[in-house]
């Protein structure tokens, strides 16, 4: 183990005593098993082509059906617990790291996240505020400060502005729930706080915004007759002069405009609001501006595509997921906001018990008043250690290499007359469909992913079917998404 001999300098020794009765591993097993667990991972995620994307054959119920009923009686071995990886797990997993996954939205992840998982695991800290681990706190915020650099985003979402920062949530949903929050807090001066009143309040959207948002304003009090659905163009994207008459009508009304999400990156099309024309209406009428880029932010890592990032300027908050494009293992979403003051007024509580100077004296930020739990990992280590061991300019790369697939599949496609492309695709979703209508889209898809050799999502875009084949896996080459696309037409002869 580490211990110190020096302030900073560990020096490793071999045992810290009398093996306690209740440590079943010992700390040589420990070590022999890890390094088992290593070989498993690596060889896992080298072979990982060997495995269909996912079992078409695997029923609800056959992996619990595999082990057993109830707990083991008695210590079992690593080597059996490896063993049923193997022969239980592995067979009941969809396989979101296979080169031929062009579901949902890429989830990548990276050795080096990997291991900065490990080491968030083995320190084990909860970092619910400064003093329960500075180091977990203030690699936190380096590390929004370093991605608000990367990306490119305004300087008033950095913690060393007046009155902005950031910090790591678990998903963009939690991201999503958290602006709600800092919203309806601000617009009623923290009178909810006291009388939890919000029949007033009025959110929007579009029809093509995540779920997570009716989800988040659902938590918050906001009922279905109080969220807009904002119309959109023939792109997908928000229109402007919708959302001016929703507004318009509801304050006629006598109800109060409080929050709107704009989405850079839509899941079901990758369509982009017209942000800074819509942060130009919030701010005419002090509503909160979320701008979502849960799927598409992390592209302004390569400066070509920094436009992802337009009209962030007058945005209350915005967040990006690392854990979907960048390499960093699931979950890791950043959140910014450039109003901490209205973030902490909705979500901070402050029991004797959670009281320190340090907090007391304005020299520290306690991440559990920026989010709706207490406890927190150390998520920030696997960024960090993403950041430092794979540097920026692999995954520029691999982006760049993403979005030249993508436009590659999209010739292909306009090339097949039974194909057709139903939507713009600046980044790394291609959605296409079948000409012969919505029952032949949706068998293709099916008849696709029964075959275990890919895996599609589908969606619907102006009530038409529309397979998404989305680009994303670190492993993915030209010759997967070539397969990828030669099955789906010798599905649709």
């Amino acid at each position: 183990m580490l211990t110190t001999c020096a302030k900073g300098t560990p020096a490793r020794i071999g045992t810290t005593g009398p093996r306690l009765p209740y440590v079943s591993v010992t700390p040589e097993e420990f070590r022999q098993n890890g390094y088992a667990l290593i070989d498993w991972i690596t060889d896992y995620i080298e072979g990982i082509e060997a495995f269909p994307v996912i079992d078409p054959e695997l029923q609800p119920g056959d992996v619990r059906a595999a082990l057993p009923a109830h707990p083991p009686t008695a210590i079992e071995p690593f080597d059996a617990v490896l063993r049923d990886l193997d022969a239980v797990i592995l067979p009941g997993i969809t396989h979101w790291q296979h080169p031929n996954f062009f579901a949902y939205f890429p989830a990548n992840s990276s050795y080096s996240s990997i291991l900065g998982e490990l080491a968030s695991a083995g320190l084990s800290v909860q970092g619910m505020s400064w003093i329960t681990s500075p180091a977990c706190t203030e690699v936190e915020t380096l590390m929004l400060d370093w991605m608000q650099e990367l990306l490119g985003l305004p300087q008033r979402f950095r913690s060393d502005s007046a009155t902005g920062g950031g910090v790591i949530h678990g998903s963009a949903s939690e991201a999503t729930l958290a602006a709600i929050l800092a919203a309806r807090w601000r617009t009623t001066n923290g009178r909810v706080n006291l009388d939890g009143d919000t029949s007033s309040l009025v959110a929007y959207a579009t029809t093509q915004a995540h779920s997570s948002i009716e989800k988040g304003l659902r938590i918050a009090g906001i009922g279905l007759d109080r969220m807009r659905m904002v119309p959109v163009d023939e792109n997908f994207a928000m229109r402007v002069d919708e959302l001016v008459r929703m507004m318009t009508a509801d304050i006629d009304a006598g109800l109060t405009p409080f929050f709107v999400c704009a989405t850079h990156g839509t899941t079901s099309s990758t369509s982009f609001d017209p942000t800074a024309e819509i942060a130009t209406v919030c701010n005419a009428n002090n509503v909160w501006l979320h701008v979502d880029a849960a799927m598409s932010g992390i592209a302004a890592l390569a400066p070509e595509y920094r436009w992802v990032n337009n009209g962030l300027e007058l945005a209350d908050s915005y967040c990006t997921n690392p854990h979907k494009w960048m390499g960093v293992n699931f979950d890791c979403d950043l959140f910014w906001t450039a109003d901490r003051a209205a973030l902490l007024g909705a979500l901070s509580i402050l029991p004797e018990y959670l009281r320190s100077k340090a907090a007391e004296s304005g020299a520290v930020i306690d991440y559990r008043d920026w989010q709706v739990p207490l406890g927190r990992r150390f998520r920030s280590l696997k960024l960090w250690f993403t950041i430092r061991c794979d540097g920026i300019e692999s995954i520029q790369t691999m982006i760049r290499e993403h979005v030249r697939l993508t436009e590659l599949l999209a010739q292909w496609v306009v090339a097949d007359h039974r194909f057709e492309v139903v939507a713009p695709h600046p980044l790394n979703l291609l959605c296409i469909r079948l000409r012969e209508g919505n029952e032949a889209t949706d068998s293709l898809i099916e008849r696709a992913n029964l075959t275990g050799k890919a895996l599609f999502t589908r969606t619907v875009l102006n009530t038409q079917s529309t397979l998404r084949f989305s680009i994303g896996s670190r492993l993915t080459t030209e010759r997967h998404v070539l397969d990828g696309w030669q099955l789906l037409q010798s599905l649709a002869q």
